[in-house]
């Protein structure tokens, strides 16, 4: 666990802390439990006062929902409101709106702009300005103007917080002003150098800065070169310029190119966790805003809409099966065989479908090796279709003694396992073509389309093995 300075907390504390398994120990939520049912605020500040933002966040989602506002409310002052950027978004809304306008004014004007903003943007926007209303104007300008910027763009993302000097101060006058100024961000890496107009010059970063003589002018360190970002740009770009070049932080400049902000790597990891779990809840046909604290009609209502498209999509495999009634009354066994060979299909496709999307979304396919991987795969299919064809096949002929049968099957399984991966392979990156999420359209396409030829491959095929027109 880490503390406030951000080191690691000791190991005795953690360990009252949480179990083995990193769990809120039980006895601790109970104990804060008794006491926000007794109001007792002595008792709650002494326990909850001194966590990390995010055990106090773990904690708040252990808490029944009646008493986490409750809880706020009692640490009043001492309550650290970067906690609620710890949780869920359902249960930050919930608590939001238990709490007094006064309250959260209070709570986010000591907040890094970044952090006030994240709990600010789903407020509606008569209780956004209320709530701004409440904070000094310097602070009130700044997050109505970060709120003004698109969602998941950089300029929600970034920190107003930064040090900026002009090029022509020494290295002892930034020292000094850094030594001599209260209000300075928490944690900063770098100074950021802009001109009389706050146009973006350069950056100097504080191991070099530390090694250089007082004397020398900022100017003469500065980078010139040093990557930045619009405030335009969106989010997910941005965490893909920090993993690809290693950075620590990133200035953010304006249309004008004046230096807006700075983006820090800690709210890139969240970046990072918010677009994984974006992807893997497309992926399976959920909707991205679900939570695990939403309730039981609110997560219904957001998986229903894929579920009804996909039971649509079944009714065309049913229907391509009705084409070969005669053949399944004829050859019963072939009914029994169906399932394996488009579920090895599906499983194919989607083992191919999800190296695509994981591909797509990191820009690891490009135009130069798109050809390669989509042979690739192809490759496999066939490969991975021989094996289960041999396999398959064996265990089919053996078990209904028909040899006709197993090769009906191994053939059916070789052709739909090269299908699948192919449209596994295929289906994402013509729909990402089209501007298209392929993470949310691809699975229900190619699972549908599988079965459609996997059903109609077995059944043909069996059709002509056993003579049946």
């Amino acid at each position: 666990m880490l503390d406030e300075s951000g080191t690691e907390a000791p190991a005795s504390e953690q360990s009252a802390l949480r179990d083995a398994d990193g769990h809120l120990h039980p006895e601790f939520v109970e104990r804060v439990s008794r006491a926000v049912e007794a109001a007792d605020a002595a008792t709650l500040k002494t326990i909850v006062g001194e966590l990390h933002e995010a055990d106090t966040g773990d904690l708040i989602e252990a808490l029944d929902p009646e008493l986490r506002p409750r809880l706020v409310k009692l640490m009043a002052a001492d309550f650290d409101f970067s906690a609620l950027t710890e949780i869920d978004d359902a249960i930050r809304e919930e608590i939001l709106e238990e709490l007094p306008s006064e309250t959260i004014a209070e709570g986010v004007r000591e907040l890094d702009s970044d952090d006030a903003v994240y709990i600010l943007e789903d407020l509606p926007k008569d209780e956004q300005a209320e709530i701004l209303e409440r904070l000094p104007m310097p602070d009130r300008v700044a997050l109505a103007k970060s709120l003004e910027y698109p969602e998941d763009s950089a300029g929600r993302l970034m920190q107003t917080e930064f040090i900026a000097v002009p090029p022509f101060w020494t290295v002892g006058q930034a020292i000094d002003y850094m030594r001599e100024t209260v209000d300075l961000p928490e944690r900063f890496f770098e100074l950021y150098v802009v001109d009389p107009a706050y146009r973006f010059l350069g950056v100097v970063a504080l191991d070099r800065l530390l090694r250089t003589k007082r004397p020398v002018p900022i100017g003469e360190l500065m980078d010139e070169e040093r990557l930045r970002v619009r405030v335009t740009d969106d989010q997910e770009s941005v965490a893909r310029l920090f993993e690809r070049y290693d950075l620590i932080a990133v200035p953010v400049v304006d249309t004008a190119d004046r230096l807006a902000g700075v983006i820090t790597v800690d709210d890139v990891v969240d970046v990072i966790e918010e677009e994984a779990d974006e992807d893997l809840k497309a992926f399976a046909g959920i909707n991205r805003d679900e939570e695990l604290s939403d309730n039981v009609l609110v997560t219904s209502r957001s998986r229903l809409p894929w579920l009804i498209v996909n039971m649509g999509l079944a009714f065309v495999s049913a229907t391509v099966i009705s084409f070969f009634e005669a053949t399944i009354e004829a050859v019963v066994t072939v009914a029994v065989l169906m399932p394996v060979n488009a579920a090895l299909g599906g499983n194919a496709g989607t083992q191919a479908l999800a190296i695509a999307v994981r591909a797509l979304a990191t820009r690891e396919i490009t135009r130069a090796n798109r050809g390669r991987i989509i042979l690739r795969e192809c490759m496999v299919g066939l490969v991975n279709g021989l094996v289960l064809a041999v396999i398959a096949g064996s265990i089919a002929g053996f078990a209904f003694r028909s040899q006709t049968l197993g090769l009906v099957l191994s053939g059916a399984m070789v052709l739909t396992v090269v299908i699948a991966t192919t449209l596994g392979i295929l289906v994402p990156l013509l729909l990402s073509r089209f501007r298209i999420d392929p993470a949310v359209a691809s699975g229900v396409f190619v699972t549908t389309t599988t079965d459609v030829f996997g059903f109609f491959i077995f059944l043909s095929l069996a059709t002509v093995a056993f003579g049946i027109f």
